[in-house]
């Protein structure tokens, strides 16, 4: 078997770091119902001593103290809450080989889209990630996983009204419990192989060395399906991947109250941009021809991010958690000089990169039995460099190519940004039956624009009877563009040329402001069987979407001056024993008016007419349906979901769509317990089983570059050796 990786030296630390005797949970048995608390973390000196086993439950004690304490500084008070627990992952199709965009696809409401993008309730992307409470600055904007779900212990997905502490990016919070040090040490080891050349090795690995409680993984992965395939053939032109990933968590008990962790991550993916075989040239260039299957076009994205922590308690009212953290991020895309040249006209080297520091605090306070006040500030400083070499060809006055002989335009900038946010809250538990939580955040923005704002926000929750809980919402948001602008001197700089963009307008991207209404029931139609319905308005100005325009798997961020974006939600679950599943439809709307930014990159005609008509949003998908189900026979889990959609919005001003599609995967996983190697699991999983043909993406469209297939059918052999 060859493995064609980077940063091998990886695989060498994670084997040494693979020790001990760790017993993994089983294959899930069903789905979980609530949060899954963390795993203890605390001091051991020795495993065989008397004094570390006396003091054992002590530690549990404390780190879960904190634990909850944690879990309290948090609130969802009239938000839409969608969780998904360990053993939610493990009965997934891949378990915790699936790709965490995918993981996400299984809650409600969530429609996919290429380069791994996430729509939530009609909204483009707007995910806010948060690990263990504290916010993860966004990375540029690419195709690459930055997180993996190998490190994810659960997930909660919360939508609708949210309450006051949740500001910038809020179509949904991805609040991310991540594994910790359980008080045993040990490991797996791991590989996958399968479909599209996929060779993987991963790893995980946890203990305490000198009181510091530790948890780490990575992988190594590569696949000849880096990026969606523009054809719907099997398998791909160029589209060669390599990606490496580590995660490391680790924390120390100062006190039985007080805790100090750090979380460390880096993410470094290299891509193959895929080719279409048979394209016809659309400008003539010196110095040769380049067949369409031989462009030799290429991304690298890099992430890295770390967080410190303390997080504590004061006494029985007061629970708090401050947090230091920085992101790195960078995105390089290298064109085919002579290729891109002669399809599209310009070529163009783009580099991005972003360097965030900030600072995040919240606390609790019980004023007594009926209140809990909540407050806390963010802050974020970014510096962001951009830079773009290009070559391009000359025009006349009727915009007709005149001359073969390509020229040069260089362009670059610096931007420093902050944001800064406060929030002020209160839970009033008025009865035992009803509780009220209400509040405000503001949030101020200085970067390429600049802009304020004051939240109102209020949720109420109540408990009708034993079996059903109802609650509502109103919030008000403020929402900043991201960073990926191009300044007007670019633009100008490309007049009379092959690179001219289709119009000359630029107004700056405003932030997006809207108020959002949420609604829902929640009903247990016995003690297996539960529903949920939620209902949701989002009435916008300068609503903010994105498109990617060029060559370059990059997005640019425009403004609609209007917006509004309805919808509807059932939630399906059923769980007893050893069987569990789920079903979730959705039926969502997003429609904007009058492009107000950005708007270059459209032609007139399209601004003429989205200028007096609501149109649907590029990623606007009617409806949108996930289900799945597992069982558990003795060591053996069989399981399998599904995804599908009514299809995104294609053609002039999106006024048409993709067809319907479904994806159907399947798996069946054992645990030898007892084996030549000793304890260890084996899976088998197949993707897209009925190998179904489906469009992601046609082509047309606002702010649509090209096509992209799903995957074909796929299968994979996991195979892990757990120590």
């Amino acid at each position: 078997m060859h493995f064609n990786f980077l940063r091998l030296s990886t695989l060498s630390t994670l084997i040494a770091l693979a020790y001990g005797t760790l017993s993994l949970p089983a294959c899930a048995q069903s789905q979980s119902v609530a949060a899954t608390p963390s795993s203890s973390t605390g001091v051991q000196d020795s495993a065989d001593s008397p004094a570390s086993t006396a003091a054992l439950p002590t530690i549990s004690v404390s780190s879960e103290r904190l634990d909850r304490a944690r879990n309290g500084i948090l609130v969802e008070t009239g938000s839409s809450a969608y969780h998904i627990g360990p053993k939610d992952i493990q009965a997934l199709p891949q378990g915790e080989n699936t790709p965490f965009n995918e993981l996400l696809l299984q809650a409600p409401g969530v429609a996919q889209d290429s380069y791994g993008q996430l729509h939530v309730r009609g909204d483009h992307a707007n995910l806010q990630y948060r690990l263990n409470g504290i916010l993860l600055p966004e990375s540029i904007s690419g195709f690459g996983q930055t997180l993996d779900t190998r490190f994810v212990d659960s997930v909660n997905l919360l939508t609708g009204a949210l309450p006051a502490q949740y500001g910038y990016r809020t179509a949904g919070i991805v609040d991310i419990r991540t594994k910790t040090a359980g008080l045993t040490p040990g490991g797996d080891i791991g590989v996958v192989m399968g479909s599209n050349n996929t060779r993987q090795v991963n790893g995980q690995a946890n203990g305490i060395v000198n009181g510091i409680s530790y948890y780490v993984t990575g992988s190594l992965d590569a696949n000849n399906l880096g990026i969606e395939n523009p054809t719907g053939s099997s398998s791909a032109l160029h589209d060669r991947t390599t990606q490496s990933k580590a995660f490391g968590y680790f924390s120390y008990l100062i006190n039985p109250d007080t805790r100090l962790s750090l979380i460390l991550a880096n993410t470094n993916s290299h891509f193959q941009i895929p080719n279409t075989a048979g394209q016809t040239p659309s400008f003539n260039v010196a110095g040769g021809n380049v067949a369409s299957e031989n462009l030799n076009e290429t991304q690298n994205e890099i992430t890295r991010y770390g967080i410190l922590s303390l997080q504590g308690v004061i006494g029985e009212d007061i629970d708090y958690q401050i947090a230091a953290f920085s992101r790195y991020t960078s995105v390089k895309f290298q064109p085919d000089t002579l290729g891109d040249l002669m399809y599209t006209g310009v070529s163009t080297q783009v580099a991005r990169a972003g360097l965030a520091n900030g600072l995040q605090a919240d606390g609790s306070y019980r004023l007594n039995d009926r209140h809990t006040l909540r407050s806390g500030i963010s802050y974020t400083h970014e510096t962001l460099t951009n830079s773009n070499q290009s070559l391009t060809l000359p025009t006349d006055a009727n915009g007709n190519q005149s001359s073969d002989t390509p020229i040069a335009i260089s362009d670059g900038n610096r931007k420093i940004t902050t944001e800064v946010g406060v929030y002020l809250q209160d839970e009033w538990k008025i009865t035992d039956a009803l509780t009220l939580n209400y509040g405000a955040r503001f949030d101020q923005l200085n970067a390429y624009v600049t802009g304020s704002q004051l939240s109102p926000r209020i949720g109420v929750v109540y408990q009708l009877n034993e079996r059903t809980t109802l609650h509502a919402g109103y919030a008000r948001y403020f929402t900043p563009p991201t960073s990926e602008l191009i300044a007007a001197s670019t633009i100008n700089s490309f007049a009379n040329t092959t690179g001219a963009p289709p119009t000359n307008g630029n107004d700056a991207v405003q932030p997006e402001r809207s108020n959002t209404y949420d609604v829902g029931v929640s009903h247990k139609l016995s003690n297996h069987f539960t529903l949920g319905v939620d209902g949701y308005y989002k009435q916008i100005t300068n609503l903010l979407d994105e498109g990617q325009f060029g060559s370059a798997l990059l997005y640019t961020p425009f403004n609609y001056s209007q917006g509004k974006i309805y919808g509807v939600e059932l939630t399906l679950n059923y769980r007893k024993d050893d069987l569990a599943a789920y079903f979730n439809l959705a039926r969502a709307t997003a429609l904007g008016k009058n492009i107000a930014s950005s708007q270059y990159n459209f032609g007139q005609d399209e601004l003429d007419y989205i200028a007096n008509h609501w149109v649907h949003l590029d990623h606007d998908q009617a409806i949108t349906i996930s289900a799945g189900a597992s069982y558990v026979d003795h060591d053996t889990t069989y399981s399998g979901s599904v995804v599908s959609g009514s299809g995104l919005r294609s053609g002039f001003a999106n006024t048409d769509h993709l067809p319907y599609y479904t994806s159907v995967n399947l798996s069946v996983a054992h645990e030898f317990r007892d084996s030549p190697i000793g304890h260890a699991t084996v899976r088998l999983s197949a993707i897209n089983v009925l190998d179904s043909v489906y469009e992601i993406r046609d082509g047309s469209g606002i702010g649509v570059g090209a096509p992209q297939y799903g995957q074909r059918r796929g299968l994979y052999l996991a195979m892990t050796k757990h120590f």
